[in-house]
């Protein structure tokens, strides 16, 4: 044993003093797109309800009416060609792209995009409020389609979310559950689901769709893999030897020798990605709002963003920098000697009962380990011990539904570019909880909110007082979470590839279709 060890450690010593490997240039052409995560890939296949990591493949496989333009700022085409509002913001129309099809040979038309969003109106699930205004959808002829209004909303915005804007082929099947939920799919992007492995490192693969109505004629990636490996070491010494295409996240130590080593392009740039910690507010240790307090300002926030080392910004309010309800002057420090009177109030502390916090994050990812290794050691001499378990998504996931943690700890992204969703999904009454995994119930927070969608049109004014209001409620009245930081998207990938471009509006999402292989 003591050879081997010591055989591994000169090995090791070796690595430290050579200079890294070029990445192993693969052929273009027949070479697949491998796009590394840290986390499961596929929480759910029916695009009426997905509202998880899938929109990394799913943005490959569907479509939506509009895409957001993360230089302009506003919607582009992308199903429809073009659209009108009336002048009071009340009636859509959407010219449609002619000659469509879904990937089930059927035509995608007016009938088939009323026929879809309706459906996911009905499913009552993930994203679906983004439809909350429209009161009906008329076909008006096969490439036309109109929407009515209940109230004023940004449409074309709205058309272009990430989640529930998927237009697909509600014809697919009789039992469409059952259907999508044996790894199928019925969209019309440039991708159709080849291979599905639930729970294997190469979980998804995608193959070309050769009736793809923006052609094949330039030289485009005919394969599309998904792999899942939580170690961050690990997937960058695959990325070195060209056994991967794309790296989603690095841990700032890799990232810095990313961006210095030969044949590895990065991309660094702002996200509306928000890391959240949602504190139990229904039940445990935690249901006593001094508690949250306490934890609140014992959070190293200075600290955090130090060792982040870029990949980073400090949290100010809830909702990111570049979207509206933002609030800036926000930005949260420690407060340990707050910590220690809060704990005593509540019967804690040194000199009280001992106090057991359990704080659940997704595996693999190297900036929720640091969170939880520092909260931990910083409430230990307050006699608060944190149990914290790194565990894969899905499962993180159906325990916080169930209500089975005091900390849960995630990262939010809005459905579209919008700061509703950072409130409406995560701290608005739901039962049963969905992402409302702080399980808030506050009336008079859900009715404020409720003002919201309608005044981002009528009143832009009055929905940034909203927000702000909304803000003080969930973070210093009801204290039912705490935002150390914003994400700075840090990502790694082969030299050889051409055309990436990191949009903040699809968190994650690589568009494969736009990207050039090169030799």
């Amino acid at each position: 044993m003591r050879r081997r060890l010591a055989a591994a450690a000169a090995l090791a010593l070796l690595a430290a003093c050579s200079p890294p490997p070029e990445p192993a240039r693969v052929p273009a052409g027949d070479a697949p797109f491998i796009h590394v995560q840290n986390l499961d890939v596929i929480t759910e296949w029916d695009p009426s309800r997905s509202y998880s990591n899938e929109i990394i493949a799913f943005q490959n496989l569907y479509e939506t009416l509009t895409l957001w333009n993360p230089v302009t700022k506003k919607a582009i085409p992308r199903l429809a060609t073009s659209w009108r509002a009336s002048a009071d913001g009340r009636t859509w129309t959407f010219n449609l792209r002619p000659g469509v099809t879904f990937h089930t040979g059927r035509p995608l038309d007016a009938a088939a995009v009323k026929a879809s969003i309706e459906r996911t109106m009905a499913s009552r699930t993930g994203a679906f409020y983004i439809w909350d205004a429209v009161s009906s959808i008329r076909v008006e002829d096969p490439v036309t389609v109109t929407f009515a209004l209940k109230y004023p909303v940004p449409l074309d915005l709205v058309a272009s979310a990430g989640y529930a804007a998927y237009i697909y082929d509600t014809k697919a099947a009789p039992d469409l559950t059952k259907w999508f939920n044996e790894g199928r799919d019925a969209g019309s992007g440039p991708y159709t689901v080849a291979k599905w492995q639930k729970g294997k490192e190469t979980e998804l693969t995608l193959k070309a769709y050769d009736e793809y109505w923006g052609g094949w004629d330039k030289p485009h990636y005919s394969t599309v893999q998904y792999r899942v490996v939580p170690d961050a070491d690990r997937a960058w010494r695959m990325l070195l030897r060209g056994e991967v295409s794309f790296v989603e996240r690095l841990n700032p130590r890799l990232f810095a020798r990313a961006k210095v080593t030969p044949g590895v392009r990065t991309s660094e740039r702002p996200s509306f990605q928000t890391a959240m910690l949602l504190f139990n507010t229904a039940s445990g240790p935690m249901k006593d709002v001094r508690v949250r307090r306490a934890v609140q300002k014992a959070i190293d926030y200075q600290g955090l963003i130090k060792n982040l080392k870029g990949a980073g910004s400090p949290a100010s309010g809830i909702i990111p920098e570049g979207l509206m309800g933002h609030v800036p002057g926000r930005v949260p420090r420690q407060d340990l000697a707050a910590t220690q009177r809060l704990l005593r109030r509540a019967g804690y502390g040194p000199a009280g009962r001992p106090l057991r916090l359990r704080l659940t994050y997704g595996e693999g990812d190297t900036d929720w380990r640091l969170l939880a290794t520092r909260l931990e050691a910083t409430l230990k001499p307050l006699n608060v011990r944190v149990e914290t378990s790194a565990m894969p998504w899905t499962a993180q996931w159906e325990q916080g539904r169930k209500k089975g943690q005091d900390i849960f700890v995630m990262y939010w992204w809005p459905d579209y570019a919008d700061g509703y969703s950072y409130f409406g999904n995560v701290f608005h009454s739901a039962e049963p909880p969905v992402f409302n995994l702080t399980y808030l119930k506050d009336a008079d927070l859900d009715a404020l909110l409720d003002t919201v969608p309608e005044l981002t049109v009528t009143d832009k004014q009055a929905a940034q007082r909203a927000y702000e209001q909304a803000t003080k409620r969930v973070l210093d009245q009801r204290a039912a979470a705490a935002l150390p930081w914003v994400v700075n998207y840090q990502r790694a990938y082969q030299g050889s590839i051409q055309g990436y471009v990191d949009n903040p509006a699809y968190s994650d999402v690589v568009f494969v279709y736009e990207l050039r292989p090169s030799g």
